[in-house]
């Protein structure tokens, strides 16, 4: 589907004897030489520690037969996903600190707008499934098994892989039709929608209008049901008459919403309220936070409140020191 993106050139680009724009300047963040090497430092420890930590997960439920379960099946999903989504920014990002000329072709923009989006959607439905499958886990324990299999985890993986992916290729085409004639500095570290439909030189309040509804409805409708099936569960978690019964329903949905907090409330701040009134540095922060930081948080997140996980890990260690030793 990313052909579409492909060498992308606006139609009406030879019907205008205005100067149009071939590539885009992403400012990035402000600040001296000192502050641009600092924050290199930073974002790519956060991007390696990102790939480790995502990797590490998705070794440690491969090799372990005791994580051969649904829940970690959508977990190792997941982090491969999140491996992706970081990927779709921060490489891009950290090149554009070092560059003199902090330039990207268009047709480089729009692929990074189009991968950014389909990424983020798909997390939002991953993060969906994953809730129902603590709903089915804890709400309906003697049916978990009969339901969810492993022919329906590996259905509903693809549905959000490919939800996420053939949604957005049409919008994002016609939004790179545009006539893009005037400045082409984009006040991002990234090419976001906000910033691109700025720069155009006609209005396109229909397309704007769709894509905008395409997104908001995502978001609606995964944190209405993953709200819905969470009190669905603690209903049910408080029916359970042990305390020690009520710990363990607890840790193991615990994860799985400290991660839905992270990213949901930083992505509706910044596509669900109205940006206008958010300063573009505070615009930028809150874009790092949800596409950077929660990929570098969901490891942690995952493995230290997570017995089973922390087990897998020793076991990985301990089988790295083996093979070094001998």
């Amino acid at each position: 589907m990313f052909f579409f993106f492909i060498g992308l050139r606006p139609m009406n680009r030879s019907a205008t004897h205005i100067h149009l724009v071939t590539e885009f300047i992403l400012l990035g963040f402000p600040g001296c030489w000192e502050i641009q090497i600092f924050l290199f430092s930073l974002f790519l420890v956060a991007y390696v520690l990102t790939l480790l930590g995502n990797g590490t997960i998705i070794c440690a439920i491969r090799w372990d037969p005791r994580l051969h379960t649904p829940m970690y099946f959508l977990l190792g999903n997941f982090a491969f996903l999140e491996i992706w989504y970081a990927s779709s920014t921060v490489p891009n990002m950290l090149a554009n600190i070092l560059s003199k000329t902090k330039t990207i072709s268009f047709s480089a923009c729009f692929l990074q707008f189009y991968f950014f989006f389909s990424l983020g959607t798909t997390e939002c439905l991953f993060l969906a499934v994953m809730a129902y499958d603590r709903y089915l886990a804890i709400c309906h324990p003697l049916h978990y098994p009969t339901i969810m299999t492993g022919k329906l985890c590996r259905i509903l993986v693809s549905l959000c892989w490919l939800t996420g992916f053939l949604g957005y290729p049409i919008p994002i085409f016609f939004i790179s039709q545009l006539p893009f004639c005037g400045s082409n500095i984009i006040d991002h570290f990234l090419c976001d929608m906000d910033p691109l439909m700025s720069l155009s030189c006609a209005p396109a309040p229909i397309t704007e209008f769709v894509f905008y509804t395409q997104s908001s409805l995502v978001l609606f409708f995964t944190i209405m049901y993953i709200l819905r099936s969470y009190t669905l569960l603690l209903r049910a978690v408080f029916q359970v008459p042990s305390a020690a019964g009520r710990r363990k329903a607890f840790a193991t949905c615990g994860s799985h919403l400290v991660v839905v907090s992270l990213f949901y409330g930083t992505v509706m701040v910044m596509y669900v309220s109205p940006t206008y009134g958010i300063p573009t540095l505070m615009q930028k922060i809150l874009t790092v936070a949800y596409s950077i930081m929660t990929p570098l948080f969901n490891p942690l997140i995952y493995s230290l409140r997570n017995k089973d996980m922390k087990l897998a890990l020793r076991n990985i260690l301990f089988r790295m020191r083996i093979s070094q030793n001998s």
